[in-house]
């Protein structure tokens, strides 16, 4: 978004808490300045120490930079950079300033001095924004009066995420050594407990007979500590044959083209762009429904939604679409369609550019930073 964002006449620059992530070279490679502390604690210091290290030289260098550079607007994405962003933009009297609230508030309740600090800052946002209508309910009772909150969904490009013909899916399984006629479930998500793994391998166990022989699910994310618990919990269900955790994968898109059914049974989310990029590659999903993903997927027309924490229905779903390809092959085409339509990245890139040239001060140049 931020190099299209440029193409717009804007100015946009990063900064980062800790350090550069994996993207910052390709930020800058398109124009996008990224600036971070660049402090790594040693990894053998508790968590918590190596983030009130770090915390100081972040606060100091962001302050820094905003005192030099002198932004029109400073926007924070996620509760950390709202926490310290926000309090450095009213300090460096940057004339305006945003927050995004990317998922619910789920995470305020084991700490519920974050709860307090949000709401303390939020009079002082000029604009408060959600990803969805769920989070934007949530905003609205923490007490963001209505003037100030606005939404914008989150966008996905469809001409890199977008349907394969059969011969590529067949030269995509081929490459990543899976059967060309392997029914492959699908889930991009990180392997924390919300997002619901727990129970579609349960989900799984209940239909496994009614499945076609050589089934996979397939796992793409990051193992944040759940790994070993799925993989035992898969043997003792008699799955452990079936189920591939493949870690974080730079092609994750190349999957979600060969794979014929994608699930997402998180506990809570807020507008999941791994939804969106499914449903533009043309997968029927199978989606919970919470936070946004009702928003996304209308229920028969361009996936299927179940309860949360419901293997049961979980496993009626899959297995409807497990059994029915003309099913997969309408639900896939009516996800596709309603990306195009409604998620498009160059429409949430517009948004946000409108929204900013809306809020530049009186007389301030068009390319803003």
């Amino acid at each position: 978004m931020l190099p299209r964002l440029r193409q717009r006449g804007l100015r946009p620059r990063v900064w980062c808490l800790t350090h550069r992530g994996a993207l910052a070279d390709e930020l800058e490679a398109e124009g996008v300045p990224v600036h971070a502390p660049d402090l790594r604690p040693p990894a053998f210091l508790p968590a918590a120490l190596r983030r009130i290290l770090i915390l100081p030289v972040t606060v100091l260098g962001l302050l820094r930079l905003l005192l030099r550079r002198r932004p029109a607007i400073v926007h924070c994405f996620l509760p950390a950079a709202y926490l310290v962003g926000a309090p450095c933009a009213l300090l460096a009297r940057v004339p305006v300033r945003l927050m995004s609230r990317r998922s619910l508030s789920d995470y305020q309740s084991g700490h519920p001095w974050l709860a307090r600090i949000e709401r303390r800052l939020h009079p002082h946002m000029t604009r408060v924004l959600a990803n969805s209508r769920a989070v934007l309910e949530q905003l609205r009772e923490e007490g963001v009066p209505e003037a100030r909150l606005h939404l914008i969904y989150n966008g996905v490009d469809t001409g890199r995420f977008r349907p394969v013909t059969p011969a590529e899916r067949q030269a995509l399984r081929r490459e990543r050594g899976i059967g060309a006629d392997a029914l492959v479930l699908l889930v991009v998500a990180n392997l924390i407990p919300y997002k619901g793994h727990a129970d579609l391998i349960e989900a799984l166990a209940g239909i496994a007979g009614d499945l076609p022989h050589g089934w996979q699910l397939l796992l793409v994310g990051r193992d944040d500590g759940i790994g070993g618990a799925l993989l035992d919990q898969a043997r003792e269900r008699g799955i452990g044959a079936n189920l591939h955790l493949l870690g974080p994968r730079a092609d994750a898109a190349a999957f979600m083209q060969l794979a014929d059914i994608g699930v997402l049974p998180s506990h809570q989310e807020g507008f999941s762009n791994t939804l969106l990029e499914s449903m533009a590659c043309g997968l029927p999903m199978v989606a919970t429904r919470v936070g946004g993903n009702p928003e996304a997927v209308e229920d028969g027309h361009s996936g299927l939604l179940v309860p949360p924490r419901d293997p049961a229905a979980l496993g009626r779903a899959l297995r409807r679409l497990a059994l029915d390809g003309e099913l997969r092959h309408r639900l896939g085409a009516g996800a596709r369609r309603r990306c195009e339509e409604n998620f498009a990245l160059e429409g949430c890139v517009d948004a946000y550019a409108h929204l900013y040239r809306s809020l530049l001060p009186d007389g301030e140049a068009p390319c803003a930073e």
